[in-house]
């Protein structure tokens, strides 16, 4: 949502040369740089930046206070080196010279003197500018600017440029990326060049090499949360071809740490990126993460993964809807591969060896890239995956006397509903090379819940190949209080002996803990939810949507009447409310939020157990609220939605004003 706080972006033209898209890996396009006079950029650039976690909230305070944290971390050994001032650094006005200068209260120190304090700490500055008449966030810009600002850059020590493309005046991409890309490489000076023009000219197939670029953007600004991060990865198929040394494919900026997603969805971001050979620009806190955050971020093996050239990027070789594989050639033969798990509950994602590309051999040497286990299989590469999660494995030729690989998966209902009875179920498969005996799992539920039987089930074995499994029935004890968001952990443990020794493997369910709402009118803003997707942030709660973090937004008010109750939403969007067939009517009155200053424009959808119940059509920003109603007679799940209009997410600030459920 980077291109939200510009007034106004301007479209661009289509571009007016032809370029040839290669069908190799692209590292060939015949182009003549205009600023790779050395290899700046010959592995993924690899750094940190400001702008996910601090927006314009920077100074030069911060700036060192970074540098330092990357050196003491560990971070700068492990290979992030850029530190990366994104927008809002310069002052409103260029000096008397026609020069970019540095706001004087943020940075009193100056770019120069800042550059200095992260090269004596062994690392390299980053600047940010816009290619047109000002930055996203309104500063002065570059467009007409170039030689000048290119210069100052380059006497004040700067190693790398992201360059924007807010207020762009609808100028050809190629004319404006072009002239910086000149100016960068007449300074003299090693300057990466990071093309930020959200992939609307697709500059992997010719246009980003051709204007010196060393990485393009491929997709519109990240989001701190798993659509958007699944929504960019959608977007990463088929540009394999055109990613190579000093040029790369960039899916933006990690948001690993800032808040927005478990720790499981950012392993998942990371191995993701890694796999893909994305730039590798950390965009948290690093003077404050914790280990988990730590441990992503510091993952060597999968740093090593992103870091190696052998040919063509990471691609995805399997789609079984919500379960994906992913993999990648390394350079020393063997292959990189994530199972993703796009979807709600755990699940078991493989391919064979063969669908990985490597050759027939009796046993696969297979490493967990997290856990840093290795196991022997003896042709199909599976792995027990968490709702959306991945794991990430790195396969070679070999190892038949390692422990087979195994997975064990605990499935379940998306939901538990109090008081009635469902159904859990374990799946532990071997897909070693030497059997698995006296296998063991046991089931663990909540205090008071009812198993029909014992809780441990057993076999004396499990050949190469096979799998087994156990299944149970389970009441769950009867609420009788609603709470907000509550949910209950069931848990899994198997335990079996191999050639190796014992091995023990546990999964996990927290499904929602679900009862219906109490008969009366309930505002939705106080009822639980079954699930929240959001475009930008978390789902806000009697508030607009606001900034990226909970409580940000302000009193909601569409087209100048505020309102006291509600849910503040961004395109797209999901709201999902248990109703266990016991109430009969919604409403509301819906719109763009005033914060977005007549911008934005979204759509509003009611839907029951899958069936659309009612609808507006696309309502645009400084519009009066629209009111919409829905007759919830029979409905199991209320799903409340909201789409862009069509015409991307930007400004899309929706709200459901007084929503309120009827029981």
């Amino acid at each position: 949502m980077r291109r939200a706080l510009a007034l106004l972006l301007s479209a661009l033209l289509p571009l007016s040369v032809t370029v040839e898209a290669h069908a190799d890996t692209g590292a060939d396009v015949d182009a003549t740089p205009a600023n790779t006079a050395v290899d700046l950029a010959s592995t993924p650039p690899m750094g940190w930046n400001s702008w996910n976690k601090f927006g314009c909230d920077i100074n030069e305070d911060l700036i060192r206070q970074t540098a330092d944290a990357l050196a003491s971390s560990g971070m700068r050994d492990a290979g992030y080196r850029y530190v990366n001032i994104d927008d809002c650094w310069m002052a409103r006005e260029r000096d008397t010279g026609g020069r970019l200068q540095a706001d004087p209260v943020r940075f009193p120190s100056g770019i120069k003197a800042l550059a200095d304090y992260v090269h004596a700490k062994g690392l390299k500055l980053g600047i940010y500018s816009s290619a047109g008449t000002h930055t996203c966030a309104g500063f002065p810009a570059s467009l007409d600017h170039e030689d000048v600002d290119a210069r100052t850059w380059a006497d004040w020590g700067v190693d790398y440029l992201k360059y924007d493309n807010c207020f762009n005046e609808n100028r050809p991409a190629l004319d404006r990326y072009r002239a910086m890309g000149e100016a960068l490489r007449k300074t003299g000076r090693d300057i990466v060049y990071s093309l930020c023009e959200w992939g609307q000219n697709k500059p992997w197939e010719g246009l980003g090499r051709e204007v010196g670029g060393h990485l393009w953007r491929t997709t519109g600004d990240i989001s701190d949360n798993w659509t958007s991060v699944m929504g960019i990865l959608d977007q990463q198929v088929g540009l394999e071809q055109y990613a190579g040394p000093n040029g790369w494919n960039d899916p933006d900026m990690l948001e690993v740490g800032n808040g927005g997603m478990t720790d499981v969805e950012y392993r998942a971001h990371f191995a993701l990126w890694a796999v893909l050979n994305a730039p590798l620009i950390a965009g948290n806190d690093v003077r404050s993460m914790d280990d988990a955050t730590k441990r992503i971020l510091l993952n060597r093996d999968l740093l090593d993964v992103d870091q190696d050239w052998s040919g063509a990027q990471g691609r995805k070789i399997r789609d079984d809807g919500d379960q994906e594989v992913w993999a990648k050639r390394m350079s020393d033969g063997s292959v990189a591969v994530v199972l993703l798990n796009r979807g709600t509950g755990n699940a078991a994602v493989g391919a064979t060896a063969a669908e990985l590309g490597l050759p027939a051999a009796r046993a696969y040497r297979v490493k967990d890239l997290w856990s840093k286990e290795e196991h022997a299989s003896a042709g199909t590469i599976r792995g027990a995956v968490p709702a959306h999660g991945a794991v990430a494995y790195r396969v070679w030729t070999g190892g038949a006397k390692l422990a087979p690989l195994t997975s064990f998966t605990l499935t379940g209902p998306e939901l538990v509903e109090a008081g009635r009875p469902f159904t859990v179920s374990t799946s532990l498969v071997n897909d070693g090379t030497s059997p698995l005996t006296a296998a063991r799992v046991q089931l663990q539920v909540p205090d008071g819940w009812v198993l029909d039987g014992s809780p441990v089930r057993e076999t004396p074995s499990v050949r190469p190949g096979d799998g087994f499994t156990a299944t149970w029935t389970v009441e769950a004890r009867p609420i009788t209080t609603i709470t907000a968001a509550a949910t209950v952990k069931i848990t899994a443990a198997a335990g079996y002996r191999t050639t190796a020794g014992a091995q023990a493997r546990w999964s996990e369910v927290a499904p929602p803990l679900v009862t219906a709402p109490p008969q009366g009118v309930n505002g939705v803003s106080g009822l639980p939810f079954v699930s929240e997707l959001n475009g930008w942030g978390p789902v806000e709660r009697d508030r607009s949507n606001g900034e990226q973090s909970a409580g940000d937004g302000r009193t909601i008010s569409i087209g100048g009447v505020e309102y006291a109750t509600g849910l503040g939403v961004h395109a797209t969007s999901s709201v999902r409310i248990y109703l266990g067939f016991a109430c009969t009517a919604f409403s509301a009155r819906v719109g763009v939020d005033d914060e977005k200053e007549g911008r934005g424009s979204v759509a509003f959808r009611v839907v029951g157990d899958g069936r659309e119940l009612a609808a507006t059509p696309v309502l645009t920003g400084g519009s009066a609220a629209v009111p919409i109603d829905a007759d919830l007679t029979g409905v199991r799940m209320l799903d409340l939605q909201v789409t862009d209009g069509g015409n991307g997410n930007d400004s899309d600030h929706a709200d459901w004003a007084s929503a309120a459920i009827t029981c």
